[in-house]
């Protein structure tokens, strides 16, 4: 999911806010899940480091590009929300 589909979720989720069929989102539990999404990127970067494998170091640099894509994204909502 690119960055303008994520806003594009971002405008939906503030149209159901104000209608009342969602629930607020605070920039802490977002700081809360970018923590853990960091924590697990440092984690995968420990198990490349440490991998013998081909086939598993290439299935755990998968695993970090989707964690870092994560938190790119969380990046930005938490920049979002601090409008």
């Amino acid at each position: 999911m690119g960055l303008n589909k994520l806003a594009a979720k971002v405008v939906e989720y503030n149209e159901r806010l104000e209608s009342g069929k969602a629930s607020k989102i605070k920039p802490n539990h977002v700081e809360k899940v970018l923590a853990k999404l960091k924590k697990k990127t440092d984690e995968l970067e420990a198990e490349i480091a440490s991998a013998h494998s081909a086939d598993k170091k290439a299935r755990l640099e998968k695993k970090l590009g989707v964690a870092r894509t994560h938190v790119e994204r969380a990046e930005w909502l938490l920049n979002e929300l601090s409008r």
